[in-house]
């Protein structure tokens, strides 16, 4: 994306915007992480250094189409997942960059069954 102003032009890169989006998604709650694709039928979780990877960006001169590819929390329903992810993401990058966000798809990639170390670990009494 580049805007030219009065004094001179901002140029917001690609990953910039899936990096956004990326971290917009994963602040939702049942999101376990941003998918890098499936291997050998698994869906692969990115790390947080990584989260512009599960995303993909179409960014023109004013607006932008985003894609991203997740990963579930088990239990957690879907539909409201994707529409809030839908939402966050858009008011993100509409807020940050001043694109005009046309499309957010929700790809969802896998389901996360690991529970918490929290729920595994045993109680302690001393």
């Amino acid at each position: 994306m580049t805007n030219n102003i009065e004094h001179g032009q901002i140029k917001i890169a690609d990953e910039v915007v899936g990096v956004i989006a990326g971290l917009a998604a994963t602040e939702v709650p049942g999101v376990a992480g941003m998918s890098g694709g499936i291997a050998g039928g698994i869906a692969e979780m990115l790390g947080r250094k990584n989260l512009s990877k599960g995303v993909k960006v179409e960014v023109g001169e004013k607006e932008a189409a985003i894609d991203l590819y997740i990963i579930v929390e088990y239990g957690a329903k879907i539909p409201d997942v994707a529409w809030q992810i839908q939402e966050s993401v858009k008011k993100a990058i509409e807020t940050m960059t001043g694109l005009n966000v046309v499309e957010v798809n929700i790809h969802v990639q896998g389901v996360n069954m690991e529970k918490d170390e929290k729920e595994e670990s045993p109680l302690r009494v001393k």
